[in-house]
């Protein structure tokens, strides 16, 4: 299974927001920080908002911020919100082509993989992996300091 560029961005822009509680980030930063389009930023945040992970504020003193604690949003939960979590077509619920479903074996084997990796997920909350993005943030910005040093 891989997620959605969608999906793996948008983690990335609650790490990043989670890495910057203390203010309103633009969409700008989070485009600026990841190579992306801010249109593409622009979505990211508003299916997040919609979702209930970020707070917006529009106008020019605006941005985009976490709306909770990152240790209240849940990685398995964004994954479930963003993804389109059906592995194969006929379990996807919506119109299937698949001409062996009513006998085929494979569905149940597919759906409790499905549940394993989203088990794992959710066993993981934002403060979860902002640990290591603190501590790189921390390295960039010493690495910064000592090389302007010189």
């Amino acid at each position: 299974m891989r997620l959605t560029s969608f999906t793996d961005y948008a983690l990335r822009a609650l790490i990043y927001l989670g890495t910057h509680r203390d203010r309103f980030v633009t969409k700008r930063e989070i485009s600026d920080a990841y190579g992306l389009s801010v249109n593409h930023v622009g979505k990211i945040v508003h299916r997040l908002g919609i979702a209930g992970y970020v707070d917006i504020k529009r106008g020019c003193d605006g941005g985009v911020t976490l709306s909770r604690p990152p240790e209240k949003i849940c990685i398995g939960d964004v994954v479930r919100d963003l993804e389109e979590m059906a592995l194969v077509e006929c379990s996807a619920g919506r119109e299937n082509h698949c001409p062996i479903t009513g006998v085929c074996g494979l569905i149940p084997v597919l759906s409790e993989a499905l549940g394993d990796f989203l088990a794992v997920l959710d066993r993981y909350t934002l403060a979860d992996v902002l640990g290591g993005a603190r501590k790189r943030a921390r390295y960039r910005e010493s690495f910064l300091t000592e090389e302007g040093s010189e």
